[in-house]
């Protein structure tokens, strides 16, 4: 006899999250939460902008605080101290804007949003976000990372399972929510849903599966004319925190559906990557096709839809793939300037930190028997945060 379809969908619903409930409370210890391994002298002379040699000087003239020691009595640093060096190297240089790369004047130097963008799933999307939030953070940056996807993935990075744990509350969703009818309840402050993390200048705006609720209450809001539009949901919603960081950066979900469409307009800048295969790039083509329409509405009747930069990012790019080669190039011809000269490459290294809900940045190097392959990996997100910085800067008005 046929039964209810929604019966089943429940059913399936909430055994599996009770199993991964389970599984979770057997595989990590309660309240366990990450923490970032320490750096080494070169990584943290490359994250603070000066040579080996000026770390080594000021530690020996006693200007910055001494670390702990390592194995060949090698200094080890954490994400912390690298931080709390900089800010020490600041006060005493003839130039401390060498150390501050951040907003300098909230008045006249805006905090910068950047959507990373795609129209299908696995184009590398949140494994850039990810790379390159952690990077700029380390960098010196104070960075917002806001999860747009009801899936989640780049949430999971930061050592939660948004399926319990933003399963009910606490997403991108609290914060963007149109009012209830019934119950009149609205959205929360951003303030409330923002998450800190173990990396120092890095907090999140987790996703969760509620955030595909947005999706299906937009048109309902619009037909009772409810403000803020669409449009101006996530914009709106960073307004409280506009003076507390540099940079914001919002993994969208792979569609072009409300939230996406609310993130462009939030954002003055959009990356979108592209993997350099025929398949890709017809998605990618679709994707331009529908957004162009959609920002054209959108600007033509409420005037949003400007921005500083758009940039395609070769993503998951394997250089040993003769296509791949021949279509990257095709791109860079095809589009000049707008696609970044570092692409983010291909890498087991990437694939096999993700296991574990690491970045490459996050691996202990001295663990690792593949050194060589997470070394050229880090240097490709270097790349890409370096070539980041330098519009991140023009946008201050500053040379890079």
């Amino acid at each position: 006899m046929a039964e209810a379809l929604h019966e089943h969908l429940t059913g399936f619903a909430s055994d599996l999250t009770a199993a991964l409930k389970a599984l979770s409370e057997s595989s990590f210890a309660p309240h366990e939460v990450k923490t970032l391994r320490s750096f080494s002298a070169g990584e943290a002379s490359y994250y603070l902008g000066v040579g080996d040699g000026y770390l080594r000087k000021a530690h020996h003239e006693g200007r910055i605080p001494d670390v702990e020691m390592g194995p060949g009595n090698r200094r080890k640093y954490t994400a912390e101290q690298i931080d709390q060096i900089r800010h020490v190297l600041a006060e005493t240089a003839k130039n401390p804007n060498q150390f501050r790369p951040g907003r300098r004047d909230l008045a006249t130097e805006d905090m910068q949003v950047w959507a990373f963008v795609n129209f299908k799933g696995g184009s590398g999307k949140t494994s850039t976000a990810i790379h390159t939030a952690h990077a700029l953070s380390l960098r010196g940056y104070k960075v917002l990372v806001a999860d747009c996807d009801p899936q989640a993935s780049l949430t999971t990075f930061f050592g939660y399972q948004p399926e319990i744990d933003f399963f009910d509350s606490g997403s991108l969703y609290d914060a963007i929510r149109y009012r209830d009818q019934e119950t009149g309840e609205g959205p929360k402050p951003i303030t409330d849903i923002i998450r800190k993390t173990y990396f120092p200048n890095l907090d999140l705006v987790p996703g969760g599966i509620q955030v595909a609720e947005f999706e299906h209450e937009t048109p309902s809001a619009l037909s009772r004319g409810e403000l803020p539009v669409f449009f101006d949901k996530i914009r709106d919603c960073l307004k409280p925190v506009r003076d507390e960081y540099d940079i914001v950066i919002l993994d969208c979900p792979p569609q072009l559906g409300y939230v996406t469409l609310s993130a462009i307009c939030a954002a003055r800048n959009i990356l979108m990557t592209i993997i350099p295969e025929r398949v890709d790039m017809a998605s990618a083509a679709q994707f331009l096709n529908m957004a162009s329409s959609l920002t054209e509405v959108l600007h033509e009747n409420a005037g949003v839809g400007l921005f500083d930069n758009f940039r395609f990012l070769l993503s998951r790019y394997d250089t040993s793939v003769a296509t791949q080669v021949d279509l990257a190039s095709f791109l860079k011809d095809l589009f000049g300037d707008a696609v970044m000269k570092a692409p983010f490459l291909k890498s087991s290294a990437v694939s096999e930190a993700g296991i574990s809900q690491q970045t490459v940045l996050e691996v202990d190097l001295t663990e690792v028997k593949n050194r060589k392959t997470y070394e050229r990996a880090i240097h490709s997100v270097h790349e890409i945060v370096e070539e980041m910085e330098t519009m991140i800067q023009a946008n201050w008005g500053r040379s890079a």
